[in-house]
Formats: C-alpha cells, sequence, structure tokens
C-alpha cells in the first residue's frame, strides 16, 4: 500500500502474514526472522503509541542505577536497538538529512553489535517476533495502553511522521484503525497475543495507565523484574526523571534532534500529552458506542480489563 500525500509525504506499507510493515523492514525480513536473541536479553514490546519511550527511559535508569549522566550518553532511539527497523532504502520524495540516516543502521544489525546483557525494543505481534526470543527464554517487558487513547496517540503521530502514511481525517482513520490497517497491525490482537504469552514466558505485562496512576508501584516492578536492588532514593529519582514534563523537556527523549522531514513537530509534537483519557477530545458518541461494541467482541475471552480514564 503506497500512499502519497498533498505534502508530498509518500511511504509505503508492505503486509507480512498479514501485518502491514515499512517496506524496509520487510525487505530485511530473513535477517531479522534469523536474529539469534541471547537469554539475557531484555525485549522492551509495546504496539506503537504505548508508552515504548517512557518505559525504555525507566528502564535505561534502572540498568545505569539511577545515573542520569550515564543516560544522556546517547539519544534514546540508539540505546536500545528497535530490532525490525531497516533504513530505507531512498527518501523517495522526502528530503532526508544524510547526518540522520547515516546514524540509523539496521536494528539487528546494531543489536548484534550491543555487548550482553542487551536491551532491545520491538513492536512486533506475537506471532511475527523472531523465533530465537521464544527459544532462548529471555525477558519481555510488554508495555499495553488502553486502545481509545492509542488510536488518538497513533492518529497525531502519524500527521507528523513522514515515514508513515498519511492518517487523513480523524473520521477517516477511526476506520484505519479498527480494521488494524495501520502499522504494526491490529491493536486488539497485539495486545490479546502478547497477554495470552505472558504465563508461558518470562513476561512482565504492565499497563500505561498503572504506571501513570501509581509510578513508583510500577518502577518497583520493574526493578524486581530485572533483577535489581536499587535503594528508595534512588527509585524516587527515576520516578521524578521519567515524568512526562521532564521528558519533553529532555532532548535525549523529546525527539527534538530528528530532522523535520522525518518527525514534523510542528504540525504535532512528538511528546503530545501522555494522559489518560484524551480519547474524550476526539471520540463522538456514535463513534464511542460503536468502539465499545467492536471492543467487546474482539476481546471477547480475554481476563484484560483497562483503565479509560483516571
Amino acid at each position: 500500500m503506497a500512499v502519497t500525500t498533498e505534502l508530498g509525504k509518500q511511504t509505503q506499507l508492505t503486509e507480512v502474514a498479514g501485518i502491514l510493515l515499512q517496506t524496509a523492514t520487510v525487505g530485511n525480513w530473513s535477517q531479522i526472522q534469523n536474529f539469534e536473541a541471547k537469554p539475557d536479553d531484555l525485549l522492551i514490546c509495546t504496539y506503537p503509541k504505548s508508552g515504548t519511550t517512557w518505559i525504555q527511559e525507566i528502564v535505561d535508569l534502572i540498568e545505569q542505577n539511577g545515573d542520569v549522566e550515564k543516560c544522556q550518553r546517547a539519544l534514546i532511539q540508539h540505546r536500545h536497538p528497535f530490532i525490525e527497523w531497516a533504513r530505507p532504502p531512498q527518501p523517495s520524495a522526502l528530503v532526508l538529512c544524510r547526518c540522520f540516516l547515516s546514524n540509523h543502521f539496521k536494528g539487528v544489525e546494531k543489536a548484534k553489535a550491543m555487548p550482553s546483557p542487551r536491551i532491545l525494543r520491538t513492536h512486533l505481534p506475537t506471532h511475527l517476533l523472531p523465533p530465537s526470543f521464544w527459544e532462548s527464554n529471555c525477558k519481555f517487558l510488554y508495555v499495553a495502553r488502553n486502545a481509545k487513547d492509542c488510536m488518538v496517540s497513533y492518529y497525531h503521530f502519524q500527521r507528523m511522521n513522514q515515514m508513515l502514511p498519511d492518517p487523513g481525517t480523524w473520521d477517516d482513520y477511526f476506520e484505519t484503525f479498527i480494521s488494524g490497517k495501520v502499522g504494526w497491525g491490529s491493536w486488539f490482537d497485539h495486545v490479546k497475543g502478547w497477554w495470552e504469552m505472558k504465563d508461558r514466558y518470562q513476561i512482565l505485562f504492565l499497563f500505561y495507565e498503572d504506571i501513570k496512576k501509581d509510578p513508583k508501584h510500577e518502577i518497583q516492578k520493574v526493578i524486581q523484574f530485572m533483577g535489581k536492588n536499587l535503594d528508595e532514593t534512588v527509585l524516587d529519582k527515576i520516578v521524578q526523571e521519567t515524568s512526562f514534563e521532564k521528558m519533553k523537556e529532555n532532548p535525549m527523549t523529546n525527539r527534538s534532534t530528528i530532522p523535520k522531514s522525518i518527525l514534523d513537530q510542528s504540525i504535532s509534537p512528538f511528546m503530545r500529552k501522555g494522559t489518560v483519557g484524551d480519547w474524550k477530545n476526539h471520540f463522538t458518541v456514535a463513534q464511542n458506542e460503536r468502539f465499545d461494541e467492536i471492543y467487546r467482541k474482539k476481546m471477547e475471552g480475554t481476563s484484560i480489563n483497562f483503565c479509560m480514564e483516571l
């Protein structure tokens, strides 16, 4: 599926096993699927716009024992390789920054070059994850966000991300999202897939809304899961440093260094609101009723429960 917008934004998504992914990723699919995971890997897993950058910064601060300076060693996107990332073969209609592209290798190559223990990340659903991750019995950290807020955040992200198809109007995107015709596929299938795996593997399953409501409690879960022992002072520091307000102003996490030709933050900021319940500012009454019915059918039989507002 190729999309060209009036702004000259041209991107491609290609289907793999029913899931739409960036074409460059699909072109590197064999290398991604043959990636060799290690038992001491920690894989951060999320559906897009579910708090990926947030949990990355939390994990990195835990790994660095709360040392903020060590977390300033590199931009957040470079610290934890995105395993399915593959650089587009050419900039197409976009005017891309050479220095930006030259710093972005294939995610699997970057991961291979990392010393162990590695912290990696992915948006892949369970059935597309490289098999070695399941075989190695490594640790997985999954963060789920309620579908309505996730849809709103993804909509605004696609508006400003020049590497993804233009979302059209909100009404257009509502239909696209509920049909699962977005990058990395259906939110429903993604969340259900990881939820069903959580008791079979070393998976810590967290909720975006819980981290927002009680960050100290949820971060303590991550500390224990990572096998770390940090005192109360360090824990409080991590809570403070990973607040939305702090991260929005932090150039290492707010993507402000990425060229406008890639992420146009004049359209919508990368770190927009970070709240629970913003969906109420977008959904019409009819859309909300329809979505609730679709949600009930698609999530039938699962015990997962989401907080829709705080």
